[in-house]
């Protein structure tokens, strides 16, 4: 497989390593993973580091407990050439790259030259708070997958910015999109109500993923409490799903 043409715009990264997606409509697929570092928001339950590093970690063979450090700002062309390897070796084990945070967002300026290589060997699935309504526009075109995170109050102690979320999922909506909502025992009827009218006005074919709060490696809702949460939701948006973070049952990254 030849590798493809790159560019010479380097980025800061935290991680990059091949793993199953855990979270969201995507559960179960393998992705290569690529953790860019900073963000937007702060979230009282996000489990994530995202601080910039001098180095970029990367196991390398998939699996194999050998990790390189790969000096910060990361070149793309040596990332690209990792990867290449990765895909020519184990022919159809990937089913995308997962770009995600922190909020990859922030870096959409020199990720826009980084997905047109990217985007050569993988489909790109994007995972984002769902704030950056510029960044996102100029990154539209190059993505096929969009997970949008709605955080609601209840669980960030930040009002949910709904105006700015109904804007970001109508860019969004040009490709394959889902919204994801973390939930926990404090979120209220109200908030699922608002989230759900809120999909339904972009589109009724928008999943939208409750994800239970994980605490102490166990979802921290009841399942009876999730069911009513499901039903709340889908007063108002028929495709509903309660899809727990599975990657951590499983202890993969």
């Amino acid at each position: 497989m030849p590798v493809p043409a790159t560019p010479s715009t380097d980025l800061d990264l935290i991680e990059a390593f091949s793993s199953i997606q855990g979270e969201g409509l995507l559960v179960g697929v393998r992705q290569i993973f690529l953790r860019f570092p900073e963000c937007n928001l702060t979230v009282r339950y996000c489990d994530t580091p995202f601080q910039p590093t001098s180095h970029c970690t990367v196991e390398d063979p998939p699996g194999s407990g050998n990790l390189l450090q790969l000096n910060n700002p990361v070149c793309h062309g040596q990332l690209v050439e990792i990867f290449n390897r990765w895909c020519f070796a184990a022919p159809n084990v990937h089913h995308s790259f997962s770009i995600t945070g922190g909020e990859p967002l922030l870096h959409a300026t020199q990720l826009k030259e980084w997905l047109l290589s990217l985007r050569k060997l993988l489909p790109i699935y994007l995972e984002t708070n769902g704030i950056l309504l510029d960044q996102l526009e100029l990154l539209i075109s190059q993505l096929d997958w969009v997970a949008m995170d709605i955080k609601l109050e209840s669980q960030t102690g930040q009002a949910t910015d709904w105006k700015t979320h109904r804007k970001f999922l109508k860019i969004a909506n040009r490709t394959n999109c889902y919204v994801k909502i973390v939930v926990g025992n404090d979120t209220s009827e109200a908030e699922l109500h608002q989230a759900a009218k809120l999909i339904n006005e972009v589109s009724d074919a928008i999943p939208l993923i409750l994800q239970p709060v994980t605490k102490n490696g166990k979802v921290g809702v009841s399942v009876q409490q999730l069911l009513t949460m499901q039903q709340h939701a889908a007063k108002f948006h028929s495709d509903v799903r309660v899809v727990p973070q599975t990657h951590v049952f499983l202890g993969v990254m």
